[in-house]
């Protein structure tokens, strides 16, 4: 090949490359072609930054145990719950309302009066979840604080309807049936506002002080009564005890007469018998003692 083809064959390489990739020869042309590729470098940096950020914001995430809800500028709230995960959204004309549907418990206190004028301070402990396919609407008519502005009115409504319905003495003895009215009742007024109820229960129920005394008081009075009544039968008992062995001991003094009118030798055995027993007494004794027969009752000769 000749010098001149070669040259040629040169510069026609060197029209398609890139200012700035060319030959050493010449130092102020590579000095720009450096300063060129590093701006089309940042260029290229900033149009990446700015997609991926563009991009991003194009985008929100449900997490789990959530649910959203998106609001438009246009047309308001959108009658859409959408699931976890990563959803799309046109930045500045949409932005997304996020929802817990978890069952949470929140305890409840209320004071209110029975049946028969007492009153009574009662906590229930509600577990409650927003209804998923009616969160538009709990959005639009409620707002994300739900169950702050829901449950605290109806529970008071519901257990001050309940337990008028009741004594003071039956809330104590009959708590699992009032506990279960409470909760059909709550379940049922909780649905008009798209909440779900999943369990109710009464955790304290304090009366006054003045009912716990009277209580106290008709405990005692019970108590007492009872030993009264257990003090009178007792002394019924002994009366009828004393009178039975009243008329046992007559009936044996009767028998023992007949038998002296009709045997006379009755008395004699009972001598012998009485004899016995001061003998035996005598002998276990650690003195000496002499008796005669007339102590010892064996003058049975003598009438």
């Amino acid at each position: 090949m000749s010098r001149k083809a070669a040259n040629d064959l040169r510069r026609t390489i060197q029209g398609m490359l890139p200012r700035g990739t060319g030959s050493r020869s010449s130092g102020s042309n590579n000095s720009g072609g450096g300063f060129a590729g590093v701006g089309l470098m940042g260029t290229l940096l900033g149009i990446g930054v700015v997609g991926y950020l563009g991009f991003n914001t194009c985008l929100f995430n449900v997490q789990g145990g959530h649910r959203a809800v998106k609001f438009t500028r246009i047309g308001g709230v959108v009658d859409k719950v959408y699931e976890e995960g990563t959803h799309f959204l046109v930045p500045w004309f949409e932005y997304p309302i996020l929802y817990d549907v978890r069952a949470k418990p929140r305890n409840i206190a209320s004071l209110t009066g029975t049946k028969d004028l007492q009153m009574v301070n009662i906590t229930v402990r509600v577990l409650s979840r927003p209804y998923v396919p009616a969160l538009p609407q709990i959005y639009q008519n409620l707002g994300t604080d739900y169950d702050e502005r829901v449950l605290p009115s109806i529970v008071n409504e519901i257990l001050k309807s309940v337990v008028a319905q009741f004594n003071a003495n039956q809330l104590l003895a009959q708590r699992e049936k009032v506990s279960r009215l409470i909760k059909d009742d709550l379940v049922r007024r909780a649905q008009q506002f798209n909440i779900v109820v999943d369990d109710v229960s009464m955790t304290h129920v304090n009366f006054s002080p003045e009912f716990m005394a009277s209580v106290e008081a008709k405990q005692i009075a019970q108590q007492e009564a009872q030993q009264a009544s257990y003090v009178v039968d007792r002394a019924r008992q002994e009366k009828q005890s004393v009178i039975v062995r009243a008329e046992g001991e007559a009936k044996s003094a009767e028998l023992i007469g007949q038998a002296v009118k009709s045997n006379p030798g009755f008395v004699q055995l009972r001598r012998i018998e009485t004899a016995r027993e001061i003998a035996a007494i005598v002998s276990q004794g650690t003195n000496k003692v002499y008796v005669d027969a007339s102590t010892l009752l064996l003058n049975v000769n003598e009438t």
